[in-house]
C-alpha cells in the first residue's frame, strides 16, 4: 500500500504566487532561463537555476550555483516572500487548460514505495543528468520540483477533492501561456485522516513525468539516511515532494521526431520504400494532417504529407507486448532503424524529437531548418504508459508528453 502523506509547505505569501510560479528548470537551456530570470525577477527559476544570476564564464554546476540557490530560498522564506504552514496539510493543484480542467493532490511520496516498486517508473534515468539536481536538492536542503504521479481515480479521493473545490481557492491566476492555476489548502484533521487512509488502498502509482527529479530526490534521502544511522522513518528527508493526479483527467500528447537525413534515399525513392512497409496515401490541403488513430503517423517531407497505416500482420505480431506494441516502438523497428539507419534514439545525433505542444507548424520548420522528414504520432495513452509500468518494462525515449506542465515555486517540501 502506498504511503501519501502531508506535510507543512512552504509556498508563497498570498499575492505573490502568479510571479514565483515557473515551468520546471528542465524546459529552459541556460540562454532561455536568464531571460526569463531577466524578465521575471521574482519567478522561481532564479532558486531552481540559480546560475542565471552569473556569467558565463560561471559553470553552470558550480558549486557557488548551489550556494546562491539555497541563500535565495531561504531569504525568501526570512524576508515573507514564502510562508511555512504550521500543520501538516494537502493541497489541490487544479490545472486548466483549453478548458480542460485537471486536479491533483500535492503531498509527499515515500521513498520506500519507490525503491520497493508501489511507485512504477516507465523511463530509465541517466546518473548525469541526476547528479544537477541532487546536489540542487542537497543543498537547498528542499525539494523544489514535484514530481507528476499519477493513480487509477478513486472515488473517495474525488469526493474529497470535489467538496474543497467548493471553497475559496489559496492562489488562483493565469500564467503567460494560458494555464489557469488554483490551489486549496486541506487542513482539516478528518479530511487529512481521510486522504491519507484512501491514498494508503492504492497499490499502485506511477511516474508519469519527472523521473529524474524522483530518482534525485530518492538519493538524497539515502544519503540522508547514511549520515543519520538513528533515523527512525518519519523524518521528512524520507519523502519527497509529488503532485498525485487520477488517470482519467490526464492528457497525454504526441511526441513527435525529425530525422536529419534520408540516409541516402532521394524523395521519390524514400516514399517508394515506405510503400512497401505501411500503407501510405498522400494528405490533400483538406483533409486532417495528424494521425487520428493507434496504428498511424503522418509523415512530413519537402511540403508533402502523407498518412501511413501500419500493416495488421506487424499490429498482430506485437500484440499483448506492452512496450513492442508502442506506435514509436513500431516506427523505429520498422523505418527508423531499418530504413533511415537511426540506432540507439538516446546518442543518435541524426534524430531529434518534438513535443506536440509545439504543433505540426514546428514538424514544418525544422524540416525548412536542419532536417529532412517528420513524423507526427498518435499519442501514447495513459492506459498504455500503466502497461509497461506494470510489466516492469521501460519505454523507448521520448514516448510521452504531459501538458500542462505544473509549476514549480508553489510548493517546497524542507527535509529538515
Amino acid at each position: 500500500m502506498a504511503e501519501i502523506r502531508p506535510f507543512m509547505s512552504i509556498r508563497p505569501c498570498k499575492g505573490k504566487a502568479a510571479e514565483i510560479a515557473a515551468l520546471p528548470y528542465d524546459v529552459y537551456n541556460r540562454k532561455e532561463a536568464t531571460e526569463e530570470v531577466e524578465r521575471h525577477p521574482e519567478s522561481f527559476l532564479r532558486i531552481d537555476r540559480a546560475e542565471t544570476g552569473y556569467p558565463l564564464s560561471v559553470d553552470m554546476y558550480d558549486d557557488r550555483v548551489y550556494e546562491r540557490a539555497h541563500d535565495l530560498l531561504w531569504q525568501a522564506v526570512e524576508d515573507g516572500t514564502f510562508v511555512k504552514d504550521a500543520k501538516n496539510c494537502y493541497y489541490i493543484y487544479e490545472l486548466t487548460m483549453n478548458g480542460r480542467v485537471q486536479t491533483g493532490i500535492t503531498a509527499c511520496a515515500s521513498i520506500d514505495d519507490y525503491q520497493n516498486g508501489i511507485i512504477k517508473k516507465h523511463e530509465n534515468t541517466r546518473a548525469e543528468k541526476e547528479i544537477d539536481r541532487i546536489k540542487h536538492v542537497d543543498r537547498c536542503d528542499a525539494q523544489t520540483g514535484p514530481i507528476f504521479l499519477a493513480y487509477r481515480s478513486n472515488e473517495q479521493i474525488n469526493q474529497i477533492v470535489a467538496e474543497v473545490k467548493c471553497g475559496e481557492p489559496e492562489y488562483d491566476f493565469t500564467s503567460e501561456d494560458g494555464i489557469r492555476h488554483r490551489v486549496f489548502v486541506i487542513a482539516e484533521d478528518d479530511k487529512v485522516k481521510t486522504l491519507q487512509e484512501a491514498f494508503s488502498g492504492i497499490n499502485e502509482i506511477y511516474i508519469a513525468d519527472g523521473h529524474h527529479r524522483a530518482a534525485s530526490a530518492v538519493k538524497v534521502g539515502l544519503k540522508r539516511r547514511e549520515e543519520h544511522p538513528g533515523y527512525d522513518g518519519t523524518e521528512e528527508f524520507n519523502y519527497f515532494l509529488s503532485v498525485l493526479f487520477p488517470d482519467d483527467q490526464l492528457m497525454i500528447m504526441d511526441y513527435n521526431r525529425v530525422v536529419k537525413d534520408l540516409n541516402g534515399y532521394s524523395f521519390k525513392g524514400f516514399v517508394k520504400e515506405i510503400s512497401k512497409r505501411f500503407d501510405v496515401t498522400e494528405i490533400t490541403d483538406q483533409e486532417e494532417k495528424k494521425p487520428q488513430e493507434k496504428g498511424s503517423f503522418t509523415m512530413y517531407m519537402e511540403g508533402h504529407y502523407f498518412l501511413c497505416k501500419i500493416r495488421l500482420e506487424d499490429l498482430e505480431q506485437v500484440k499483448g507486448n506492452p512496450v513492442e506494441s508502442l506506435d514509436v516502438s513500431l516506427l523505429y523497428r520498422l523505418l527508423l532503424h531499418p530504413v533511415l539507419g537511426i540506432g540507439d534514439q538516446k546518442t543518435d545525433g541524426r534524430i531529434d524529437f518534438v513535443g506536440g505542444i509545439r504543433g505540426l507548424e514546428e514538424l514544418e520548420r525544422r524540416c525548412a531548418d536542419d532536417c529532412a522528414v517528420a513524423f507526427a504520432m498518435y499519442p501514447t495513452s495513459i492506459a498504455e504508459l500503466f502497461a509497461v509500468a506494470d510489466a516492469g518494462l521501460l519505454m523507448p525515449p521520448k514516448s510521452t508528453w504531459f501538458e500542462p506542465k505544473l509549476r514549480s515555486g508553489l510548493f517546497i517540501h524542507a527535509l529538515s
